[in-house]
């Protein structure tokens, strides 16, 4: 037992103080709760009740003693089983004291069924040795044939899980050959025989698939499911396979050696084998695409042959164009050639009358005349006249000498 308590060394503890009640339960609680740590402990259910607010109150007993229990809502909703009388059950809990009422009880955290601590724990140990060859590796998983012509089944003949399996792959595809390769799923000596049975289909090489299956049940109904000789078989197996062992949360090293794992048997024959009129409706619909394409295409052609015809031109025909088209050109040509040589003209005329306009003769004509002196250089001054000079006067017809006798500046 841990030490006490400080409290318990408090002036209230002392022999002239007097306890209430609620004073020594709340002592008694913290005692209880501080000296015992979270533990598990095994025992028989008794007197179990499911309150409306979700608590689970009930006893665990042995032979000789029992003790009251609670384990409140928010933590049985994570358990996936409801306790039964007379169920052995391992629970991980604390103790306290219920102080209303002054009882001494066990706060549950967690319950398991008696035993499944060293199931649970072999069933870790095999899973992580195998991971660590690689047997869960989907590196090396085989791909399930999406039309097979056979399927195997390994299960028993007798189980429940097997008429599942038949019915779906006969509700899907009644085209599909079955081999069953019968064994006992449960019991001793059980795993030994699944693994001969699928060594067997390996061997036999009969089928596309190779269904291994069971029905649901408790992790020891299942266990056979969980032993290594089973997951060698299966990695060993050539045939690519699926696993459908017990419900949907449910999970056996089965399930991860296989190439496949499905939540029930059903589920495998579901994986296994594509739904014939699924089959029949897509293969439908492909053909529609398939057709819609060939007219779409077909139309397509038929407009573009149409438009090719309507430029395909006789040689005959191919002349005349020519000829047309030279025609047309050298009349293009003619036109440009007039246009061009009317805009000469027209600049030419511009010329010449810039020219008439400027040529000196037109204005002798209105009556003036030009002097030229000896060298014939025209004189625009009187500076440049000198009495006695002789000069040459130009005339609009004809021009006259004459010599100057007066100069008048002005």
């Amino acid at each position: 037992m841990a030490d006490l308590p400080a409290n318990l060394n408090n002036p209230h503890l002392a022999p002239s103080h007097i306890l209430t009640v609620s004073e020594l339960n709340r002592l008694a609680r913290e005692v209880l709760e501080q000296s015992f740590p979270l533990f598990w402990v095994s025992g028989e259910v008794s007197n179990f009740t499911r309150a409306a607010s979700g608590h689970w109150y009930f006893s665990l007993k042995d032979s000789t003693a029992q003790v009251k229990c609670v384990m409140f809502k928010g933590r049985n909703s994570y358990v996936d089983f409801i306790p039964r009388e007379g169920d052995s059950i391992e629970a991980r809990c604390t103790v306290t004291l219920y102080e209303a009422r002054g009882d001494f009880q066990l706060t549950v955290e967690f319950v398991q069924k008696a035993g499944l601590g060293a199931l649970f724990e072999a069933f870790e140990k095999l899973k992580i040795k195998l991971a660590h060859e690689g047997l869960f590796d989907g590196a090396y998983k085989q791909a399930i044939s999406k039309y097979p012509k056979t399927i195997g089944i390994v299960t028993s003949p007798d189980a429940a899980a097997l008429r599942d399996v038949l019915t779906t792959l006969k509700r899907r595809n009644p085209n599909i050959n079955v081999i069953i390769y019968p064994t006992p799923v449960q019991g001793k000596g059980a795993a030994a025989l699944i693994a001969k049975a699928i060594h067997s289909a390996s061997q036999r090489a009969e089928c596309d698939t190779l269904i291994i299956c069971r029905g649901g049940g408790s992790m020891e109904d299942l266990w056979q499911f969980n032993e290594e000789i089973v997951a060698r078989a299966i990695d060993e197996c050539a045939i690519p396979t699926i696993s459908g062992v017990g419900h949907e949360t449910d999970f056996t090293i089965c399930d991860f050696v296989a190439d496949m794992r499905a939540a029930t048997p059903t589920a495998a024959a579901e994986l296994a084998c594509m739904d014939i009129e699924a089959l029949k409706t897509q293969m439908q619909q492909l053909w529609n695409r398939l057709a819609r394409r060939m007219a779409t295409g077909l139309q397509a052609n038929a407009q573009k042959l149409d438009f090719l015809a309507r430029r395909l031109i006789s040689p005959l025909q191919q002349i005349e164009n020519k000829t047309t088209q030279i025609s047309q050109i050298k009349h293009r040509m003619d036109i440009a050639l007039q246009r061009h040589l009317q805009t000469h003209e027209q600049h030419v005329l511009q010329l010449k009358n810039s020219l008439e306009q400027l040529n000196p003769k037109n204005v002798l004509v209105r009556g003036y005349a030009m002097v030229h002196d000896e060298a014939g250089e025209i004189i625009n001054t009187t500076q440049r006249l000198k009495v006695n000079k002789a000069v040459n006067i130009v005339f609009a017809q004809g021009s006259a000498d004459a010599t100057i006798i007066r100069v008048k500046s002005d």
